[in-house]
């Protein structure tokens, strides 16, 4: 019999699952050894070393090509290039943007367990598309300044191919041209003043965040999308958390000069909705066995209790004090943690 190969984590969590199974009398403990002797564990994760090795390839090639651009030979080669039309140089990326979503998509049928190397392709081909998007907006503007539709038709670009390449990676950048595309048309309908129906942009990512949740919850449960339900439902939960945890430390100011003038304990009611919202959603979390849910509010619950900490405490206190109590609580928070992990186990 061929063993399985698993990492710590998952050994672990086998190894805990026939535990408990022998305890309850579910299998006996034969059954139990040699259940236990069907796995080994890995001595090296080579998935994760896969994993981070191709998000630093992909990030020196970037640096590559930053580098190759302020290089004099290929500024020069540049400045010969200048006069191409902007809509050939669009075609061109959206060529290149094809043949990676194409590569990618057959070396997924080929080689399915090569997961970050066609990641990694799909991921180049959605740069290209971005690329394309950009340029083919630069041909066809007419000085309006309204290049928030730039954003909107990446978003149905990258969701039409997400959903015929059946790519989570190409479904979070959908979702984060949608949030790009918000951000700027509500700066383009106000001549990008601070202010759109009286909200600075963190509060009006709320009320996005807060839409986008409600979608990704509503995906979830229903089980709709199933390919992009949870993504949708992280990416909102994320609007929403940073969007309030932000809110709670500028307020609804949309000028950095007036929020200096104002202390930070006239913003304190920000902070407090900060933390019914995530106290909510924690216990919501809890009741309804929402793991997200309770994990985000948990999450930013604790940041924005340090936040106002920070905010509150920092000039009034001495500094050995200050990081002395900062030690202590996440001591007590990892015992806590600690003894909950345990009693799960």
């Amino acid at each position: 019999m061929t063993k399985l190969n698993l990492d710590q984590q998952e050994a672990e969590f086998l190894d805990q699952t026939i535990t408990h199974w022998e305890a309850e009398g579910l299998i006996t403990a034969d059954i139990a050894t040699q259940l236990r002797s069907s796995y080994d564990i890995k001595q090296f994760d080579w998935r994760r070393l896969a994993q981070y090795s191709f998000w630093i390839a992909l990030a020196c090639g970037l640096i590559a090509v930053a580098s190759l651009v302020i290089d004099d030979a290929i500024i020069n080669l540049l400045q010969k290039l200048y006069d191409t039309p902007d809509i050939v140089i669009s075609m061109i990326a959206a060529g290149l943007a094809s043949w990676f979503y194409y590569y990618g998509q057959k070396q997924k049928d080929k080689h399915p367990e090569r997961l970050f190397s066609n990641e990694a392709t799909v991921f180049t081909g959605v740069l290209f598309t971005a690329i394309s998007i950009a340029f083919l907006g630069k041909a066809l503007d007419n000085g309006s300044g309204h290049f928030s539709i730039l954003f909107l038709i990446s978003v149905f670009v990258y969701g039409i191919l997400a959903f015929k390449f059946k790519s989570k990676l190409i479904w979070a950048f959908a979702l984060i041209s949608f949030g790009s595309w918000f951000g700027t048309e509500t700066g383009y309908q106000t001549q990008w003043s601070n202010y759109f129906l009286g909200m600075n942009y963190p509060l009006r990512f709320v009320f996005f965040g807060s839409l986008l949740t409600a979608v990704g919850l509503f995906l979830e449960k229903w089980r709709r999308l199933p390919d992009f339900n949870t993504l949708t439902y992280i990416i909102g939960l994320f609007y929403l958390f940073i969007s309030l945890w932000l809110l709670s430390i500028f307020g609804n100011f949309g000028d950095i000069e007036d929020w200096i003038k104002v202390k930070q304990t006239n913003l304190f009611y920000w902070g407090i909705v900060s933390a019914v919202v995530s106290l909510g959603f924690m216990i919501y979390g809890l009741k309804g066995k929402d793991a997200l849910a309770r994990e985000f509010g948990i999450t930013f619950l604790l940041i924005n209790i340090y936040t106002r900490y920070v905010e509150y405490l920092w000039d009034i206190t001495d500094k050995a004090v200050f990081f002395g109590v900062l030690a202590i609580s996440f001591w007590l928070i990892g015992r806590k943690a600690e003894k909950i992990w345990n009693l799960r186990s």
